[in-house]
């Protein structure tokens, strides 16, 4: 019987990770408790303590399961009952249901404890190795503990308000039974000190379920009842009842202690090496991500008892140290795991094209972190844990840090972003960088380093170097006639490339290729003017910049404060002067090339004018049959606009200073005259033959129509392109003019000096 006894509790947690074994304790001290049992009795016991692990872990998933159950039904029975306001007719009804899903509560905390600490602590103390589903389960119960007491303390101010009439409750209950035995007692006529006993013990467990339901007044009862029991003066079915409530009086007397030890998790502070197995398993689940607020509630309650720590001059060093352990250990098994999935995640849906990995969710699987995203800071310590703040500054910080190392790669992160705040929800700070970057993904110092490439290549807009025209559909028959259509056919008979181009075409490009240089320049230029509008947009008035040393030394502050409203102040000049300068770029190029291009061994370029004409048809050509190609399968050389060949001979026509030559041809309105005139004619031949009814001449006429409607058109945009690009190099005055101009400058510029001179006499 004694070794049954000792088989069926195979340990007792005493405090944490201490646990007591019975046989143990009995063999070492009490000798004579150890002649009783032989060697086979104390290895069945040892025997039988293997079997409970062994059975507890095959068990655990199933306990689990059952508890998870039982918590939750609990939890909806909590809240559906303290939802509900008290009826004075069903008052009594009420306050009963209370009482037993409180009771229900701590009971299931109890239980839940006993498992967790028992089967922990048995691995620990026997050095058993545990499964990750053991450990697992037992997390799990440690999360439904945790839910319980988190429950109560929910709902406190009602459970509170709650407990005060379920003990008086109690208390009449307990007090109708003792009365009736007292009466009892009473009629009985026979006289005995036994009997006096008993009934005085009974007066006094009156007394003290009279007041307030203190621990001294229920120990008070407990003992009265001890001997008020005695003579039978309790049947056997009241004495039953009135046990019960006597014990409902203890939990729901104590509610709020007993809650606070069953669910205590101090023990875990010994056991945490299953912390990290946990976090795989919450990121391995993200659905179920708000779990995690009990386990750090668990870990938490291991801070009291290092408060009181001796073994170290200060308890703060052990709080630290399992503050950083905790940290540590989070980061590596979940902050840091998700940091780089969310990356990896958004890198492979910007990259599809690319089919870098297997999308497919029914072949690899589907994990919607963005659960994690919805969670509450975490409390754990003096700080807030805030998933999605640190994800979210993990992606800013690597967005940043690797657009600075690849500026081309600017639109992809800002895509990356965009797609993180669509999928997450995660509010993306924008790095603003860069701000002269292409957007086609062409690195600035990149076209630099290979200059002579680009202008070869790129195709200049001069309205908007991001914006397109509308595409046209062409048909072409080119047009020959006319002194400048005879040079451009002519130019052919010297010679022409492999690739079929003449003289003229190879100046057309060469013309064409100085434009692009002239439109990388400004666009560049109105990079910077942007960059430096965004920098210096906080300013209220650039005329007026305070001087923010000269207040700092006038308020007498500190040489740090001095020295920081001086570096303010050299920031401001600078970025006041770089929004200011330069803006007639064009003109320093002019100045700087316009010396050369007139010099006397440029002789030949004096009648350059002359050539622009047959350059114009040329290109006119050209552009006709680029736009053609871009309704064919074959793109190669297609292009929908190169406002390069404008902006070169507006630049070469101004280094010559020929634009009164060129305007005294009156080229484009010729050509407009022309294409007019034909227009007409064909129009009226339509007139004329309409009447005879010749469908294939008719379709003929049709077509020379449209194509002399598509060579006016495609003049009349050049003509357009070469007005605007002329404004940029300011056509509007000839090389005397300019010259007198600054002359004129200078003179305003003395007269001004003399003017101040004047001034300071007069007030002499």
């Amino acid at each position: 019987m004694f070794v049954c006894s000792l088989i069926q509790v195979p340990a007792v947690t005493l405090t944490a990770n201490i646990i007591w074994f019975p046989d143990t304790f009995l063999v070492n001290k009490v000798p004579a408790a150890a002649k009783l049992m032989d060697k086979k009795s104390l290895q069945a016991i040892r025997t039988q303590r293997d079997t409970y692990l062994q059975q507890r872990a095959q068990t655990l998933t199933k306990d689990v399961q059952s508890y998870y159950v039982f918590v939750t039904s609990w939890m909806m029975k909590m809240e559906s009952i303290l939802c509900k306001d008290h009826k004075s007719d069903k008052l009594a009804e009420d306050l009963n249901s209370r009482c037993n899903v409180f009771v229900q509560g701590i009971l299931y905390a109890y239980s839940i404890s006993t498992i967790i600490k028992t089967t922990m602590n048995m691995y620990m103390s026997m050095q058993r190795p545990m499964t990750k589903t053991s450990v697992k389960a037992l997390c799990r119960l440690v999360e439904l503990l945790k839910a319980v007491e988190h429950t109560f303390h929910r709902r406190s101010m009602v459970v509170a308000d709650s407990v005060s009439h379920i003990t008086q409750q109690l208390q009449s209950q307990a007090l109708n039974a003792i009365g009736n035995a007292k009466k009892r007692v009473i009629s009985d006529k026979k006289y005995s000190e036994q009997r006096l006993d008993v009934l005085s013990s009974l007066v006094l467990a009156e007394n003290a379920l009279s007041g307030p339901s203190t621990k001294e007044r229920r120990l008070v009862v407990s003992l009265a009842l001890c001997v008020g029991t005695q003579l039978k003066t309790f049947k056997d079915e009241e004495l039953f009842p009135l046990q019960l409530v006597l014990k409902k009086l203890d939990l729901i007397s104590e509610l709020r202690e007993r809650v606070k030890l069953q669910c205590d998790c101090c023990f875990l502070y010994w056991h945490r090496a299953v912390f990290p197995i946990y976090l795989d398993d919450v990121y391995d689940n993200a659905v179920d991500a708000a779990r995690i607020h009990y386990m750090f509630s668990a870990l938490r309650d291991s801070v009291p008892s290092m408060l009181h720590a001796k073994h170290m001059e200060s308890c703060d060093q052990l709080l630290e140290s399992y503050d950083k352990e905790i940290m540590e250990v989070f980061n590596e098994h979940l902050l840091d795991k998700l940091c780089k999935e969310i990356e990896k995640d958004l890198r492979l849906s910007v990259h599809t094209h690319l089919k870098l990995d297997d999308r497919n969710p029914f072949k690899v699987g589907m994990k919607d972190l963005a659960h994690f995203f919805s969670l509450k800071p975490i409390r754990f310590f003096n700080r807030f844990i805030h998933i999605k703040a640190y994800v979210t500054h993990y992606l800013d910080k690597t967005f940043y840090n690797l657009t600075t190392v690849a500026l081309h790669d600017w639109a992809t992160y800002s895509e990356m972003r965009n797609l993180a705040t669509q999928r997450y929800g995660l509010t993306m700070t924008e790095a603003h960088l860069p701000s002269q970057t292409l957007e086609q993904g062409l690195d600035v110092l990149e076209i630099m380093r290979n200059i002579h490439v680009f202008v070869s290549r790129y195709l200049y807009n001069l309205n908007n170097q991001g914006t397109v025209f509308t595409g046209y559909c062409f048909l072409l028959d080119l047009h020959r006639e006319g002194k400048a259509e005879k040079f451009n056919r002519g130019i052919r008979k010297l010679g022409i490339t492999p690739d079929g181009q003449s003289y003229l075409d190879q100046f057309r490009q060469l013309i064409s290729q100085i434009g692009n240089a002239m439109g990388y320049v400004r666009m560049i230029r109105s990079g910077g003017l942007h960059c430096c509008s965004s920098a210096i947009r906080f300013v209220p008035d650039l005329e007026d910049i305070v001087n923010f040393e000269e207040l700092v030394k006038e308020e007498g502050l500190s040489e740090e404060t001095q020295r920081a409203a001086s570096v303010l102040d050299s920031v401001l000049g600078d970025l006041t002067s770089n929004s200011a300068e330069g803006t007639e770029y064009f003109k320093m190029l002019v100045a700087v090339f316009a010396p050369e291009f007139r010099s006397a061994k440029n002789m030949h370029l004096r009648n350059f004018y002359m050539i622009v004409p047959p350059l114009t048809v040329n290109f006119v050509e050209h552009s006709i049959s680029c736009k053609e190609k871009l309704n064919k399968k074959n793109k190669s050389g297609a292009a929908f606009t190169d406002d390069g060949f404008a902006m070169g001979v507006a630049y070469i026509l101004k280094l010559l200073d020929q634009y009164l030559e060129f305007d005294s041809l009156h080229w484009f309105q010729a050509v407009r005259d022309k294409y007019k005139k034909e227009m007409n004619a064909v129009v009226k031949e339509q007139n004329v033959q309409s009447a005879s009814q010749d469908e294939k001449l008719l379709q003929t006429m049709n077509l020379t129509q449209k194509r002399l409607d598509i060579y006016l058109q495609e003049f009349e945009l050049l003509y357009f392109s070469l007005s605007s690009a002329r404004i940029f190099f300011r056509a509007d005055k000839t090389a005397a003019e300019e010259t007198q101009e600054k002359k004129d400058k200078g003179n305003l510029f003395q007269g001004s000096v003399s003017i101040n001179e004047a001034a300071t006499f007069i007030g002499q």
